[in-house]
């Protein structure tokens, strides 16, 4: 895929309401020097390849009100590494950052290594079926759902079926699909889930079942920026407001930081629908006690 050469602004676009940026990564230095070497193999070029500590820096100074942080273990053996690493980076920041944990399905004492990221402060769970390869109905998995339903905690999945890419050591479309999500929604009504990338690709479906499930959440991330090619044309108007977020990917994109935030501010979309997709649905999410703080 290619990298463009858009430009970057230095602040927020003017205009648009107070924002939290619900889909950031970081990952320890070793991790992410791997990870950016895949990406230049298997995917593009990634734009901004910074350490944890710059890429909150670099949003925060820019105008981001408060920022999701996200990992996910690609092999047993290192959550628990992971999970201490973003409650020590999260803890540096001031209550601008919100860690989320994670935990390889499958893998020894994996509850017990999930309940231990809740107890130390992480608001929830991060699983990428592309990477970590699971069956999302599985008897392994649905002891994490009851884990974090358990703990009021929430799930952000990637189970879209893109970007798929043979690098993977499964098949996205094998594992992935809206029916097999949907069963998770009827049996865990009480856990709140996003799917992130708007469930790219089958986008109608995922839209579809937040028309029906109040436990399901989207996010933005990468869906909106007319980079990936899609069959029909995204309208964030057609979408329930309530249940859309807004998402970077930051930095693990090939453009510049605010591509997704232009286009959002250029929708047609009330200014009531901006302020829940930028902030209010991701305070909501993720039981952030931030809308007193916010202008």
């Amino acid at each position: 895929m290619p990298s463009i050469d858009d430009q970057e602004d230095s602040t927020v676009p003017v205009g648009l309401p107070p924002v939290i940026d619900a889909h950031v990564h970081i990952f320890p230095r070793s991790i992410f020097s791997a990870i950016w070497k895949w990406f230049d193999e298997n995917a593009w070029h990634i734009r901004y390849q910074l350490t944890s500590s710059q890429i909150f820096k670099f949003l925060l100074a820019r105008g981001v009100k408060h920022i999701i942080a996200l990992q996910y273990a690609h092999k047993p053996g290192i959550a628990r590494q992971l999970n201490t690493y973003m409650s020590e980076k999260c803890g540096e920041f001031n209550h601008r950052v919100t860690g989320m944990a994670t935990v390889f399905p499958g893998e020894d004492n994996a509850e017990e290594i999930l309940q231990k990221g809740f107890d130390s402060g992480l608001k929830g769970l991060k699983l990428h079926a592309h990477v970590q390869c699971f069956d999302m109905n599985s008897d392994t998995m649905n002891r994490l759902y009851e884990c974090c339903q358990k703990n009021k905690k929430p799930i952000l999945m990637h189970v879209g079926r893109e970007p798929k890419s043979s690098a993977y050591n499964c098949d996205p479309y094998q594992l992935c699909s809206a029916e097999k999500l949907e069963r998770i929604l009827k049996d865990f009504p009480d856990l709140r889930i996003c799917v992130p990338h708007l469930g790219f690709d089958g986008v109608t479906a995922y839209r579809k079942l937040i028309e029906e499930y109040d436990n399901l959440w989207l996010d933005t991330t990468m869906a909106i920026t007319d980079y990936f090619p899609l069959e029909e044309k995204i309208v964030i108007g057609n979408y329930r407001s309530d249940r859309i977020m807004y998402g970077s990917d930051f930095p693990n994109i090939p453009y510049a930081w605010d591509r997704e935030l232009k286009v959002l501010k250029a929708e047609k979309i009330s200014h009531d629908a901006k302020e829940k997709i930028l902030y209010q649905n991701a305070a909501d999410f993720f039981d952030l006690s931030l809308r007193a703080q916010l202008p």
